[in-house]
């Protein structure tokens, strides 16, 4: 029989952590991280300031040249060692992803094992830094194309997944031999960064190799994507923040190279052939999973007219069926909305809904950050209802005439991240997913996936090169050609 071994708890979230140490910020203030539904305090942090900056990204630079030279074993070592860390703390950090970013428990442990298959993952990617030896037309002459990492990469991650999408930068980033330099959201510092610094530290990770900075974005942002040390800035969150922080890159002394995931307006096409059924447990799940604060969430529902109202019909009742409130629950869905910005900025959508005299099927008081999920019918698409990012418990639900409207509906937004179709003729599915201008477009299922070997990235508005895989692989590193005279 074996033993579980009882791990003592994590602690001293209380700071930074730079060049594997555990640190005071410099900024002479404290940020309060806050549990989102019940308002309890879960520590207090001493922010960083541009000194910390500075540090972090040296700390970096010269950790990744010893690190880039270590054995493709010595860094998959560290992924397999993290993978039986989580393994053995599940609960601890399925905890604090409920009780720092008000996620219910069934999207947390969803996150958990998100982050766990995506170090498993990670493992492999050393092993797949695969270089090229090609012809030339000379005599006697030989190019070899060599992989190599790029030196150092600076992290923005965001705080609706942040455990997730903070590590889905930050392991393959270090597996290919990088630094890192992460600064997470402050609303969740701990899930997006410290806890994480905390795991690769355990597994062994050496100083430097990754750096976590916790700051207002106000006063170290601009800096943090400015900095003359990192190559490239992989950034998750707002397209009005990528655009900003493709701007500062551009003024920076020195060209880097951008990953940007952003914003999305996932619309869910469900064709007059659709499973009834089916297409509810989509719209139910792909729409109020951790309270529509995904970027790939179903922000519409476009129901052929032939089955609109049976549609309607079924879907208002299974909505009036979600349980919602205390993220602890077990069968509890939507839990509270992340910040007290995001309650105004979804009110304030609802509010503007019914202005526009869209009938508003299912709706409950907003308690505190608690909103209960919403569906509005007769939504145009041209509304800003539609056409806007909710980032909340709202479903518009829009009404096309046909198939050809239905995909010109679809299309018709500034981004293009995430779609779905439903349909019961698969081959229709793929003519129609064909014509879905998005990164990723998935038939009889939600709008909501992310495999860590699948590539993952958006279109349009919603973003600037791919994750997962070998996508990832070819973002994070550099390619150097040497030629040979012989």
């Amino acid at each position: 029989m074996k033993i579980q071994r009882v791990l003592p708890a994590y602690d001293g979230f209380t700071g930074q952590y730079i060049d594997g140490q555990w640190c005071s910020g410099s900024a002479m203030r404290e940020l309060e991280d806050i549990n989102p539904y019940d308002d309890s305090l879960l520590t207090r942090i001493a922010m960083a300031g541009r000194e910390d900056l500075d540090r972090a990204y040296e700390a970096a630079r010269e950790a990744q040249k010893a690190w880039a030279l270590a054995l493709p074993k010595e860094r998959a070592a560290i992924f397999r060692n993290a993978v039986d860390i989580l393994d053995g703390r599940r609960d601890e950090i399925i905890d604090w992803i409920i009780r720092e970013s008000g996620s219910a428990r069934m999207k947390a442990t969803a996150e958990y094992q998100a982050v766990r298959d995506g170090m498993v993952e990670a493992a492999s990617m050393p092993y797949l830094m695969h270089g090229l030896i090609m012809p030339v037309d000379r005599p006697g002459k030989e190019a070899r194309v060599y992989r190599k990492p790029v030196g150092v990469i600076g992290v923005i991650s965001p705080w609706n997944f942040p455990f997730h999408l903070s590590n889905r930068s930050v392991a393959p980033a270090i597996a290919l031999g990088n630094a890192v330099v992460l600064k997470p959201s402050s609303d969740t510092p701990v899930t997006g960064g410290l806890l994480l610094a905390k795991i690769y530290e355990e597994a062994g990770l050496p100083a430097g190799v990754l750096n976590v900075v916790i700051g207002a974005g106000s006063e170290i942002g601009d800096a943090f994507c400015a900095h003359s040390i990192p190559r490239i800035i992989s950034f998750t969150g707002s397209t009005q923040v990528g655009q900003h922080i493709a701007r500062v890159a551009a003024g920076s002394t020195r060209l880097k190279k951008l990953g940007l995931e952003l914003g999305g307006n996932a619309p869910l096409i469900i064709l007059d052939d659709a499973d009834i059924g089916l297409a509810v447990n989509a719209a139910l799940f792909g729409r109020f999973l951790h309270s529509g604060q995904i970027c790939m969430s179903t922000n519409r529902i476009i129901v052929d007219t032939a089955i609109h109202d049976e549609f309607v019909d079924a879907y208002c009742a299974a909505v009036k069926d979600i349980k919602y409130g205390d993220p602890n629950a077990a069968d509890t869905l939507v839990g509270p909305l992340c910040n007290d910005a995001q309650v105004q900025s979804v009110t304030s959508l609802i509010e503007s809904g019914r202005q526009q005299g869209f009938h508003l099927r299912v709706s409950g008081a907003v308690e505190g950050r608690i909103v209960p999920p919403h569906v509005f019918t007769g939504v145009t698409n041209s509304s800003h209802l539609a056409q806007t990012e909710i980032f909340g418990p709202v479903a518009p639900v829009i009404r096309a005439a046909d198939e050809r409207e239905a995909l010109a509906f679809a299309n018709d937004t500034e981004y293009g991240l995430s779609s779905a179709v439903m349909t019961g003729n698969e081959q229709r599915g793929q003519r129609f997913a064909q014509g879905v201008d998005a990164g990723m477009t998935h038939i009889n299922d939600l709008t909501i996936h992310d495999f860590p070997h699948v590539m993952f990235g958006g279109e349009k508005n919603s973003g600037l090169g791919r994750f997962n895989g070998h996508w990832i692989i070819d973002e994070f590193t550099t390619d150097h050609l040497v030629t040979v005279q012989h």
